[in-house]
Formats: structure tokens, C-alpha cells, sequence
């Protein structure tokens, strides 16, 4: 992206970046910043960035041509006619460089980051309904919406968090609008890759952490220690004490640290949960106050996404009993839990899980409240974590009657080699081909499948595209509306009314 409402001199932005070694004397006014060399323009300041898929320094003289007066570089390259600033990291200078450029604008904005596996969409979103509550005015960054001023948008980039030249763009537009807070989803991706960097955390929300993203981390470990990133920067730390990583990330906090869950050593402790399909009831006991907490989302895993932004709270210095009455009202996130009602006589549900642990959670919340047969309709993304996807039809195969593997963004890779190792997984749980499983690539006819199986009493789980207006495939990116969809198919099987 190119940034072309500024002016700084090149000089300033080097002293900024900091280069470990400069050629060419850095001169001129720099009039953007881009990374993408289709976006550098005449005297733009170009940062050649590697990725996973191509690297920046291949294009270093596209930029040129583009007019940048000056490119950052983490290798000399061979004379192109502007100055190089060579550095150590092309990103961390990137966003030294965006956060300059924008202002600082986290000094004028307190972060909240809150990250984990599973939850962060609901309770970033929950964490900005107490604070909004408060009188505090949040801004919101989350995979699903973003906020700046009065309008909430839909985030329709598909990256939880994005590269820092956007995001410290965000941070100044959300200053400008009046914010005094920003409640940002952090992703892995964005603390591994400094994205989030400059974003000057002042509180951190873990929810939980399983097995995710290791085709980018590598192990779990290491995909542990990116997370731990951000507790180690932010002074208050909301951890769930219910989690087997929670020592973990308690020895590496900062500082403050507040734990909430259904532990009896929870700092903030949840009792007598009775959990249904409208919602939770619960007896909370925090620091200096007690009181029941309701909570009008389904699924007894809202009960710790509730906890952990009721424990944000607390730790903020918000009411208690605001945030309370906050909750009781709260507004749930489009395509988490989402139910689709065309009149048919069975239920569907839309979710984004797309983890073993999340599959997992949704069909035995959905187990529960089923009277029928349980059918799961899933895939696994392509060029992302291999690993989980037999363990995904295992579940599935244990936990669901009937299951339906299918595309979900496959990518460049081989669809037919994705969901053959999905379903590898639930044939070794037992399931069997044309009886209670099914490969379905399409997955539009995948859902016109599950449709012509469901009886009445049952219930369809749509899981891993949840809120998402897109599909990435082999030629790229083509829409896709899960809800839309499954609303159509059940008109075109006569299953839906009017």
C-alpha cells in the first residue's frame, strides 16, 4: 500500500529505521511508503519485503521504475540508481517507518490485543461492547469487522491482522475519529512478523492455544512462543487459568496478570454454569465483587469468551456490574454458532471452526441439543497446517453421525489430496465411505448433499467459512457466502418455506 497524504524527508525515516549500513546519501522528501512495488510511486520510499511466496527484492527495480527515491533492503542489491537502506529486518522497518509516518498513533490510543486459537473474534468484540459501555469509545480490528467512528465494517481482507503500513494507517484513522481505545485480534502471523510492532500493547487477552498455523510456526512451540509475544510486551495480562498453557504464558507476562475460568485458583471464577442453546447462566465470584453473569450466546465455550472479556474488564478498572449488564446484552459475532432458519424442519448452523480443538467444542455443544442425527459438512484450508486435517475427521467421525468432507480454501493445492486426508482420519475413527462418509470437493453440492440427508431433528454444522464473502481457489479468489448458500440450497430442495 502507498501512503501519499505525508510528506518526511528520507533522511528522518532512515535515522528511524536505524540501517545497519547505508548506500547512497539518503535525500529527498519522501511522499509514501509502499512494499508492494505495484503500489510504489514517484518518490516512495520502497521496502523489498521477503514473504513465503516471492521476495520484495525481486522487484526492487519495478519501484524504481515507479519513480521511489529511495528502497530498504536486507542486502545490498546491485547499484539501482537510488539510495539502500539495508537493515537486518525489512519488516520491523517497515512498520518503525509506518508507525512514524502515521504519527505514533498508539501513544494516543491504548491497544488491547487479544489473541489465541480459538475465540479471539468474540471476545475482541465483546471486550469493545463493555468498553463502549464505559464511556471509552473503541475502536475494533477483528478477522470479521472493523470500526472506525460510528460505521462497523466488514473486514473483507481475510487476514486477522494486517502488514503494519495498514495497520498503523487504522491506528490514525481510529485517533482522528476520537477513539481512546483499540481493540485489536492478534494474530501469530502478526506478532511473528512484527506486524503488530509499534502497537505499544497496554493489555493482553490469551484464550486458549491448540494446535494451529503450524505450516507457517513450524512447531508448536514455536507458534507458542509468537503468542507470547504479546504478554510479554503488554503490562495487563488476562490469562484462562482452564488451559494447559497458562503457566506458560504466566511466567512470561510483563507484568499484572488477572486468570479467569472455572478453576477454583482462578482469579475471576465461574460457577453453577448452566449452559443451553440460547445462551449461559453463571454465578461469578472477581476481586471485590460477585454477581450472576448471563450470557445470550450459545456454547459453553461463550462462557470463557464472556469470562475473559468480564475479566478484561475487571482488570481495566471497568464496573463490574457494567460489565455485567454489558454482557447480558451483548451481540454475538456473524457466523459463530450463526443459525440459518428457512422454516426447514432441522437445524443449520454456520461456524468458522476451523481447528481440531474448535470442531471439536461445536459438535458437542451441537451433540447436546440435538435430537436427531448430527451431520458435519468441513475441509481444511490449502498451503496451511497438514497436520490437523486427519485429526479434523477423526473428530468428526467420533462425534457427528454422518460427516461430509469438502473444500474450504484449498488453493493451489490439490483439493482431491486435501480431503483425502481428512477423510483418512474419520476412516480410521470408522467411518465408511457412501454410508456416514461422503467427498464431496464442491462445496456447494457438498451442502445440497447434507440438505437431501437431514431429517427432522437434525442438525447440519457448516463448519471453517463462517463469516467469510470469499473462496480461495487454484485461479484465486471467487465468491462465497456460506449462509447465503445453504439459504439457497434448501430452497432447491424444497426444504425451506416461502
Amino acid at each position: 500500500m502507498t501512503v501519499a497524504t505525508r510528506r518526511m524527508k528520507l533522511g528522518a525515516l532512515a535515522d528511524r529505521i536505524a540501517p545497519v549500513r547505508v548506500v547512497g546519501i539518503p535525500v529527498g522528501e519522501v511522499r509514501g511508503l509502499a512494499y508492494d512495488s505495484r503500489r510504489a510511486e514517484d518518490a516512495s520510499l520502497f521496502f523489498a519485503v521477503p514473504g513465503q511466496h516471492t521476495d520484495g527484492h525481486l522487484f526492487v527495480g519495478d519501484a524504481v521504475e515507479a519513480g521511489a527515491l529511495g528502497v530498504v533492503v536486507e542486502r545490498e542489491l546491485p547499484d539501482p540508481g537510488i539510495p539502500q537502506l539495508i537493515v537486518d529486518n525489512s519488516r520491523f522497518a517497515l512498520a518503525d517507518a509506518a508507525d512514524l509516518w502515521f504519527g505514533e498513533p498508539s501513544r494516543r490510543l491504548a491497544s488491547i490485543g487479544v489473541t489465541g486459537t480459538n475465540g479471539k473474534s468474540t471476545v475482541t468484540y465483546l471486550s469493545a461492547q463493555i468498553l463502549s459501555a464505559a464511556g471509552q469509545k473503541p475502536g475494533l480490528l477483528s478477522t470479521v469487522n472493523i470500526q472506525v467512528g460510528d460505521e462497523l465494517e466488514e473486514n473483507l481482507a481475510r487476514a486477522t491482522t494486517p502488514e503494519s503500513l495498514e495497520l498503523q494507517e487504522l491506528l490514525a484513522r481510529m485517533v482522528d475519529a476520537g477513539h481512546q481505545t483499540a481493540v485489536i485480534e492478534t494474530s501469530s502471523h502478526g506478532l511473528a512478523l512484527g506486524r503488530v510492532r509499534n502497537c505499544r500493547y497496554r493489555a493482553a487477552i490469551v484464550t486458549n492455544l491448540t494446535h494451529e498455523h503450524l505450516e507457517f510456526h513450524g512447531t508448536f512451540e514455536a507458534y507458542r512462543d509468537a503468542k507470547a509475544l504479546l504478554v510479554q510486551e503488554a503490562p495487563l495480562t488476562v490469562l484462562n487459568r482452564d488451559d494447559p498453557s497458562w503457566a506458560f504464558f504466566r511466567e512470561r507476562a510483563r507484568d499484572r496478570v488477572l486468570s479467569y475460568g472455572l478453576s477454583a485458583d482462578a482469579d475471576v471464577r465461574a460457577t453453577d454454569v448452566r449452559a443451553g442453546p440460547s445462551g449461559s447462566h453463571l454465578a461469578v465470584q472477581a476481586p471485590g465483587w460477585a454477581g450472576d453473569l448471563s450470557i445470550p450466546l450459545p456454547g459453553s465455550f461463550n462462557v470463557h469468551n464472556a469470562l475473559a472479556a468480564f475479566t478484561f474488564a475487571v482488570g481495566w478498572g471497568i464496573d463490574p456490574a457494567l460489565a455485567a449488564a454489558t454482557l447480558a446484552q451483548a451481540r454475538g459475532v456473524a457466523g459463530r454458532m450463526e443459525r440459518i432458519d428457512e422454516g426447514q424442519p432441522f437445524a443449520v448452523v454456520v461456524d468458522y471452526a476451523h481447528s481440531p480443538d474448535a470442531i471439536d467444542k461445536v459438535l458437542r455443544e451441537l451433540r447436546a441439543i440435538t435430537s436427531g442425527r448430527l451431520i458435519a459438512v468441513f475441509g481444511s484450508a490449502g498451503e496451511r497446517d497438514v497436520l490437523k486435517r486427519p485429526e479434523m475427521g477423526r473428530i468428526a467421525a467420533e462425534l457427528a453421525d454422518l460427516v461430509v468432507v469438502t473444500d474450504e480454501d484449498p488453493r493451489a493445492e490439490d483439493p482431491d489430496e486435501i480431503n483425502r486426508q481428512i477423510a483418512d482420519g474419520a476412516r480410521g475413527a470408522g467411518a465408511r465411505d457412501g454410508d456416514d462418509l461422503w467427498v464431496i470437493n464442491d462445496r456447494r453440492t457438498a451442502i445440497a448433499h447434507a440438505v437431501s440427508l437431514a431429517r427432522e431433528g437434525d442438525t447440519i454444522l457448516l463448519a471453517g467459512k463462517g463469516h467469510e464473502h470469499n473462496m480461495f481457489v487454484g485461479s484465486g479468489s471467487v465468491w462465497w457466502d456460506e449462509g447465503e448458500v445453504a439459504r439457497q440450497e434448501l430452497h432447491n430442495a424444497g426444504k425451506g418455506s416461502g
